[in-house]
């Protein structure tokens, strides 16, 4: 992990701030196809009206020709809905789904079942039959982050499911630590694979999305998104950046806000509420100085493009590699989160990232720099909103309704985050989730078929 940034210089005693501060089918018969979509367009949750500073990073960093990176985001857009739609009619035989190609977004979905391939064809995809479902690669993974909370993992930095490869890898700066964690776990026979690598991720240290902030007039973190909580205004950001009471300033040095909650290790989440002198807005900071909105917080498939804002390197793009991902930094181990090609340095910790106009994360940590270039890792948005009781500020404005009681936890609402595969009901109709996301007022199931399935 990469110290934090401080105003003279790199802070050592404090490294953690800013960790980048790394339905069921008959099994007789293949599934039944989805229902095809109505519209290409009522699939793009936006994404075909991209904002133009991250298609001109898109273009840049991904070496793309003009008029590709638009291209790109729509079909990478509509191949999430399939994806998630394919997902819920395989049930336990759905192994995962990935997207690759410069501009055609092209979706592969894994199965365990031969029988499934002519169903995932009909709706455009590529089919991969595999011996492993998704719901026991996640069961493998689970065993070595048990055991990395009783072993020591300074040698075993990284590991995480790797969905094309249908396995759990490992990656270690030798073999024999790999093999070790390996059999701490319990999971000799599982197939997990082995990477070597000399890399060990750090963290980045050092109210709009990409600005920086100070911690206590010292360390120097970058604001991932804005926020609110009741009445409350603030931000999200990484949780090595600070902790709950500590005080914040503002780019330009004026008092800002105070740290409200904050997690790390596990996790590497915080959020800040800031005084009335701020006004939490729906942007990030791109290209140039130039603010694009936030529109939601989809989650964006393996494969897809991703772009960061940073307060030290700015605007930078890549693609995901893979969701659920374990690094183990120097302070501490945090789980869950999502490696990309995207570069970072020290002060980016806590920084956003986008996926066309849908939020994804707040930058954690990893290795290289924007020069030579390198790995990030980013703790995904979705699970600092629901443990935190946040809503995300978007544009345009919804409403921020809150969550209502437990005892209406089956019925749908806005502010309230869906993993895909949950089930909701809204006026007696039982629908199915597409896509992780917060639910905003405007994306109701009745009128987001990228987002929901009537069942």
């Amino acid at each position: 992990m990469l110290g934090r940034h401080t105003a003279a210089g790199r802070r050592v005693a404090l490294t953690t701030l800013g960790t980048l501060a790394l339905a069921g089918v008959a099994p007789t018969a293949a599934a039944k196809p989805p229902p095809a979509p109505a519209s290409t367009a009522a699939h793009t949750l936006g994404a075909d009206r991209p904002p133009a500073a991250v298609v001109r990073a898109m273009e840049r960093d991904l070496k793309l020709k003009p008029g590709q990176g638009a291209e790109r985001l729509v079909n990478e857009a509509e191949a999430g809905a399939r994806a998630g739609r394919l997902r819920n009619a395989l049930g336990d035989h759905f192994a995962g789904a990935w997207v690759k190609g410069a501009t055609s977004a092209e979706l592969t979905v894994a199965t365990t079942r031969a029988a499934d391939v002519s169903a995932i064809q009909a709706q455009g995809a590529k089919a991969a039959v595999v011996k492993q479902p998704l719901t026991e690669l996640k069961a493998v993974k689970e065993k070595l982050d048990a055991a990395a909370a009783r072993t020591k993992t300074r040698d075993t930095p990284v590991w995480y499911v790797d969905v094309p490869g249908n396995k759990v890898v490992v990656q270690a700066t030798k073999r024999s630590a790999a093999t070790a964690f390996i059999k701490a776990a319990s999971v000799e026979d599982k197939g997990v694979g082995i990477v070597v690598s000399e890399v060990r991720p750090r963290l980045f240290d050092d109210v709009v999305g990409g600005d920086a902030y100070y911690i206590e007039s010292s360390a120097r973190c970058s604001i991932g998104f804005s926020v609110t909580k009741d009445q409350q205004q603030g931000f999200a950001s990484a949780g090595h950046c600070g902790e709950r009471g500590d005080t914040t300033a503002g780019f330009n040095m004026a008092d800002q806000g105070e740290f409200q909650a904050s997690t790390f290790p596990m996790k590497d989440m915080s959020w800040v509420a800031v005084n009335s002198n701020w006004t939490a807005t729906p942007d990030v900071k791109g290209e140039g100085g130039q603010r694009t909105q936030v529109t939601g917080s989809v989650q964006a498939l393996v494969g897809a493009s991703i772009c960061r804002s940073g307060s030290t390197t700015g605007w930078h793009c890549g693609t995901i590699q893979q969701h659920d991902t374990s690094v183990s930094y120097s302070q501490g181990t945090v789980n869950g989160v999502t490696q990309t090609t995207v570069c970072a340095e020290p002060g980016d910790s806590g920084g956003s990232y986008l996926s066309g106009s849908q939020a994804q994360g707040v930058t954690s940590g990893g290795s290289g720099n924007c020069t030579s270039g390198g790995t990030t890792f980013y703790q995904p948005i979705n699970p600092i909103l629901s443990d935190f009781g946040l809503i995300l500020k978007t544009a345009p404005a919804q409403s921020g309704t809150p969550a209502p009681p437990e005892n209406a936890a089956d019925t749908w609402a806005a502010g309230r985050v869906y993993e895909a595969g949950a089930t909701v009901t809204l006026a007696g109709v039982r629908y199915q989730c597409l896509q992780s996301h917060q639910a905003q007022g405007a994306w109701s199931p009745v009128g987001t078929p990228a987002l929901w399935q009537r069942l």
